[in-house]
């Protein structure tokens, strides 16, 4: 050491360093540190070299070795090293895992740490909630709890209370036997968990084998020491489930004859009027109309829906508010046909098949069933318990899909039943579904004020369109080109978007002039494509020019006071027919 420090502070002269110094006597040796800073050297460069040798950091061991006076430091410290004690023990009340102190005292005292098994633990724990005592951790011998039950059953736990083999086994055989699962009632039969014990006097072995025996509380079981008697059984009355009148479907055919003089039904269509119902819808220009021809009287609550049926437009499908589906005859003398009843609440949309025969009905008794339009009967039923608020069968006839209120739209597949697919991008209930583009795409539109356009089958929207001026729509109808789609929209309009790859709304075509007010109003457009009508809250029926927005008409479709109207539906061959239904359950077929 002197060594080094020699040359350490040996001068850097040339000259004293080629005289040699003469020799004189011996002078003391000068210790620059003790010893123990040598120890400091190896024990850092064994550091640099891997080695820790116990020691984490050389910053720690510094830091150890620090003068207890001072009272500055050049360097940062960690607040376990100052913390630590200058001699004696590890805390004992620091845990290894986090390095946080332990909590000594708390609300209810000093709590101790206490080498417990979790196995023990577990039986001093269900022994107190069953007996309601337990040891005393702290002192040995002692109980904590009721003292009454540790001197009636000596202190033991759950696990020492147990009976031995051979006593289990004398009490097994004084059980019921459990009887064959094949018989129901009478000699024999099932009893399973429910067999009861022949004696009495077996308490704690009854109360843990009988199932159909209830105690009271732990405090009747440790005081008492007996099982209550088991509650009476309640009468069949109580326990019978009510019918589900979901599934109880009903028709009724009100008509002159159900069959003609060739046997055909209403499905047959008429040849005897002055016009070919069996052209192509469209193929003649359409007015608005102008007076009204006839009213249908059935319904007594306000009308949901009203649907032509497909092509030959000789029936009218009508649903309301009631529970009620009812189908009308458009021609002769236009009578009530038949009625479907098999929802308990009110329906919220119809659709026809493409073909006619069969029609969809939702409700808000979350059902959405299949009917066949000719004989009445439900064909099958749908549900994935939520509430449907429309649906639209696909133009192939075999799937349709359904907007729900839970934001999802679902797929259904008529012919097996099955749920196919699930679109849930939507982030409010849906309003409308619209197929375009011959059924390989839909548009959807929702409560939160967006649009979504779909390729059918395909869970993932391949068009969003959300702007921050547009309001909810509630309405579709597509326009017979298959170009355009128009929605109502809440802000008292008409609004039409494209129905090609872009989807975009267009600027220039807008219907003003009616009054939604909150309502859920139906938006029709003529087979021609020619007039746009909508109803009104007021009562009124509205008809637009299609190429300008000019409102050609507008007509009092409702009595004084019969509120608003929310159901239009075009006759697809008539050239000026129009239908229309309100909150007054009354449906005026206009001309």
């Amino acid at each position: 050491m002197a060594g080094l420090l020699g040359d350490a502070y040996a001068s850097s002269d040339d000259e004293a360093t080629q005289s040699k110094p003469t020799p004189a006597q011996p002078k003391a040796v000068l210790k620059a540190a003790p010893d123990v800073s040598i120890e400091v050297w190896s024990l850092t460069s064994r550091l640099s070299d891997g080695q820790s040798n116990g020691v984490q950091d050389a910053s720690q061991l510094q830091v150890m070795l620090a003068n207890p006076t001072s009272n500055a430091l050049t360097y940062n410290v960690t607040y376990d090293n100052l913390a630590r004690p200058v001699e004696g023990p590890t805390n004992p009340f620091k845990s290894t895992a986090g390095n946080a102190l332990k909590r000594k005292n708390v609300l209810t005292g000093n709590a101790e740490e206490t080498t417990m098994s979790e196995a023990t633990f577990k039986t001093q724990h269900r022994t107190f909630q069953s007996l309601g005592y337990t040891q005393d951790p702290s002192v040995n011998g002692s109980f904590v709890g009721n003292q009454s039950a540790v001197a009636k059953y000596g202190g033991k736990d759950v696990v020492q209370l147990r009976h031995s083999k051979e006593d289990s086994a004398v009490i097994r055989s004084k059980r019921q036997k459990k009887g064959d699962s094949s018989i129901v009632d009478g000699d024999g039969a099932y009893l399973g968990p429910w067999a009861k014990y022949q004696s009495d006097d077996i308490a704690y072995e009854q109360a843990e084998a009988a199932a159909d025996q209830e105690l009271a509380s732990d405090e009747e079981w440790v005081e008492e020491g007996i099982v209550p008697t088991p509650l009476a059984a309640p009468p069949k009355e109580a326990t019978g489930y009510a019918e589900d009148l979901a599934g109880a479907e009903t028709t009724e055919f009100h008509g002159a004859q159900e069959f003609d003089y060739q046997g055909r039904t209403y499905m047959h269509v008429p040849q005897d009027l002055d016009i070919d119902l069996r052209k192509e819808p469209g193929a003649t220009q359409n007015f608005h109309p102008k007076k009204l021809i006839h009213v249908y009287k059935y319904h007594t609550k306000p009308i949901t829906s009203l649907r032509f049926i497909p092509q030959s437009s000789h029936l009218l499908l009508s649903s309301s508010a009631d529970s009620k589906l009812a189908l009308w005859d458009a021609h002769h003398d236009r009578t009530l046909l038949r009625t479907f009843s098999g929802h308990n609440k009110a329906v919220t949309d119809t659709d026809f098949h493409p073909t006619g025969r069969s029609f969809l009905s939702a409700s808000y008794d979350r059902q959405m069933k299949l009917w066949d339009t000719e004989t009445g009967k439900c064909i099958s039923r749908f549900s994935t318990g939520k509430t449907p608020h429309t649906l639209r069968f696909h133009p192939d006839g075999n799937e349709f899909i359904a907007g729900m209120n839970d934001k999802k739209i679902v797929q259904f597949d008529t012919r097996s039943g099955e749920l196919t697919q699930e679109y849930d991008h939507h982030l409010g209930p849906i309003n409308t579904l619209t197929f375009v583009d011959e059924g390989r795409r839909f548009i959807s539109t929702s409560d939160d004020k967006s649009l979504r356009a779909w390729e059918y089958g395909i869970p993932v929207p391949i068009k969003f369109i959300a702007d921050p001026s547009m309001y909810a729509l509630v309405r579709a109808a597509p326009h017979p080109s298959g170009k355009y789609v128009a929605f109502q929209s809440a802000d008292n309009q008409i609004v039409v978007y494209a129905a090609g790859d872009k989807f975009r709304q267009n600027r220039k075509k807008g219907f003003r002039g009616m009054n939604t007010s909150g309502y859920a109003i139906d938006v029709a457009i003529s087979p021609d494509g020619g007039i746009v009508a909508s109803g009104d809250t007021g009562g009124f029926v509205c008809f637009w020019d299609w190429k300008t927005g000019k409102m050609w008409h507008k007509i009092q479709a409702g009595g004084e006071g019969s509120g608003a109207v929310t159901c239009v539906a075009w006759h697809q061959q008539e050239s000026s027919k129009v239908a229309t239904g309100g909150l007054d359950g009354i449906i005026r077929y206009w001309d």
